[in-house]
């Protein structure tokens, strides 16, 4: 009987990609006077290449881009703090994030989240979505001093929800870090599709997160 699910939040239920082209646009205009003389469009693909979809953290990120396009104006160190006080505005949702974790908790599933990043950056990015109250425990990696794909980390989030590995599943995007590691110790790994892949070894895959409802139920008539 599934009675915990565990998510991963960018690229599963923060809508990463989308959320990176509404900031960097933003940021662009806010910065306009230092940053006219680098086509937007180009500030923008740039910034998205060197960001690595999240891997590269941003002062390496902005340290770049300072140096190739010889922003004279603006130290990386203020593009940084723009970053981290500013991106929380500009969180997207992926469709039926909301109603998905909502019926979930009248099912009386137990709901945890484990997200590799900065503590304080990724606690501003779960209050944007407005989810933060849904989960029974919310782990991040900076506090934790560990990072998925550690299995301590899946761990402590199963410890906290009062469940066992194959009475849990987790779903996240990342093959690897996410599948791949949650399905290691024993949880039920569910692959949320990511255009970055093709393949990926997964217990279950999904478009939407509304599909976790009937892999549930499916789940659940096999034990």
């Amino acid at each position: 009987m599934i009675k915990a699910v565990i998510f991963d939040l960018d690229g599963t239920l923060l809508n990463r990609d989308a959320s990176v082209l509404k900031f960097i646009e933003n940021q662009y205009e806010r910065f306009n006077g230092g940053l006219g003389h680098i086509p937007k469009e180009l500030y923008i693909s740039r910034f998205i290449e060197l960001d690595c979809r999240g891997y590269v953290w941003k002062d390496k990120v902005y340290k770049q881009m300072v140096n190739e396009f010889n922003i004279g104006e603006i130290p990386w160190e203020r593009l940084l703090q723009d970053y981290i006080s500013e991106f929380y505005n500009s969180c997207i949702p992926f469709s039926n994030l909301v109603s998905t974790i909502e019926s979930l908790k009248e099912k009386s599933i137990r709901l945890g989240l484990i997200t590799n990043g900065k503590g304080q950056f990724q606690m501003a990015n779960i209050r944007a979505l407005q989810i933060e109250d849904y989960f029974d425990t919310i782990v991040i990696s900076e506090w934790e001093g560990i990072k998925k794909p550690n299995p301590e980390i899946f761990q402590k989030a199963l410890r906290e929800l009062g469940v066992s590995a194959n009475e849990s599943m987790y779903v996240g995007d990342h093959p690897e870090n996410d599948v791949i590691a949650s399905m290691t110790i024993g949880m039920v790994g569910i692959w949320k599709k990511d255009n970055q892949w093709d393949q990926v070894e997964a217990d279950f895959i999904i478009d939407d997160l509304k599909e976790l409802l009937l892999i549930i139920e499916e789940v659940n008539k096999r034990l």
